[in-house]
């Protein structure tokens, strides 16, 4: 595989190559498995720049989310949508181009809510910039955001600018256990509309997790109101998020998927998961599924089944998207522009009944 150090080295791979994939540090495996020239981007590595006082850095593609994140926390900041694997090695251009974000996503928002700027290389090896190094810019057409689960169609980023928000002093970790997901939506439904400020509500394994951040003392008090409302509810350790983070949950299966999911679709999916013997963890407040399994066909056909669709992020097969599929008209309209030649993995066909 080809690490380039330089952007002009990998400007000329693009040039040399027939099709060319982007990749990091491969930390989900099966959407680098297309047919191309895999290209590493972890030769490009490094903060360009931090201003704390100004929430904003920017980084080259390469570089490791474990890195940002501790720079980050030397000046009390973080990543609010807690972008996952990042002790695994992650990227935050392999974050990006696959559209990944954490539990925090559920108050704050995810990815595409904190990416401001992205500099890339398009088909022809030419150097581009999408978006501004401010918070407060509303110039042109927003590029940042159509890089954000693009899977490298578009071009290779290069460098990426996001706002970051001051990281709150304390955390508490709640566990709600739940008999289904009849009755985990009635709970996180209860939790999402009270006034309790969940920055995290995550369900897998017959229980919610809940987590408020924030002052100590604040903390307390949310704690004490908290188990008036759920007597069953206990104090859990907060190093579960790391495992969720990494998605332990799903360590050791062949098999591991990512799907937009609903509330109002959660029992369906449960009902339907359970006799093909798969799991799955529910996070971002019911916005999005884990799917995993040691038998990936089979969840294949049962998503299928369902109407449901994503991406494979662990997978034998060569078919990363899952389901129908789906782009918007300017999608290809920023494919015939960025990539006239077709260098990079082409659009999905679009299904013709949505």
């Amino acid at each position: 595989m080809n690490t380039p150090s330089t952007v002009a080295e990998l400007a000329d791979i693009i040039a040399s190559s027939p099709r060319v994939l982007a990749v990091g540090a491969r930390t989900k495996p099966a959407l680098s498995q297309v047919d191309a020239t895999l290209v590493s981007t972890c030769g490009l590595s490094g903060i360009v720049e931090y201003d704390p006082s100004e929430f904003t850095f920017t980084a080259q593609a390469g570089t490791p989310l474990r890195e940002i994140i501790a720079t980050l926390a030397a000046r009390g900041q973080y990543l609010p949508f807690d972008p996952p694997l990042a002790e695994s090695g992650a990227t935050i251009g392999g974050t990006v181009a696959a559209g990944l974000s954490g539990p925090g996503r559920f108050r704050y928002g995810g990815l595409r809510d904190f990416i401001l700027a992205v500099r890339f290389l398009d088909g022809h090896g030419t150097h581009m910039r999408g978006g501004a190094k401010v918070v407060k810019n509303a110039a042109g057409f927003d590029i940042p955001k159509f890089f954000v689960g693009s899977l490298g169609r578009f071009g290779v980023m290069t460098e990426v600018t996001f706002k970051v928000f001051p990281r709150p002093p304390a955390q508490m970790t709640f566990g709600i256990p739940c008999a289904n997901a009849a009755e985990a939506v009635a709970h996180i439904s209860k939790a999402a509309s009270g006034r309790w400020e969940f920055d995290a509500l995550d369900y897998s394994a017959s229980r919610i997790l809940a987590r408020i951040r924030g002052p100590h003392q604040a903390l307390e008090r949310i704690a004490a109101d908290i188990a008036k409302h759920w007597p069953t509810a206990a104090r859990v350790a907060d190093e579960v998020w790391r495992e969720i983070d990494e998605l332990g949950f799903a360590k050791g299966t062949a098999f591991l998927a990512r799907v937009p999911m609903t509330l109002a679709r959660l029992a369906d999916l449960e009902n339907a998961l359970r006799p093909i013997g798969a799991q799955f963890h529910l996070t971002g407040g019911g916005s999005v599924a884990y799917v995993f399994s040691r038998d990936g066909m089979s969840v294949k056909k049962t998503l299928g089944e369902l109407g449901l669709r994503g991406i494979s992020l662990v997978d034998s097969g060569r078919n990363s998207t899952l389901g129908k599929n789906f782009h918007l008209k300017i999608e290809e309209s920023l494919k015939r522009a960025f990539d006239s030649t077709d260098k990079f993995p082409p659009l999905p066909p679009a299904s013709t009944d949505r």
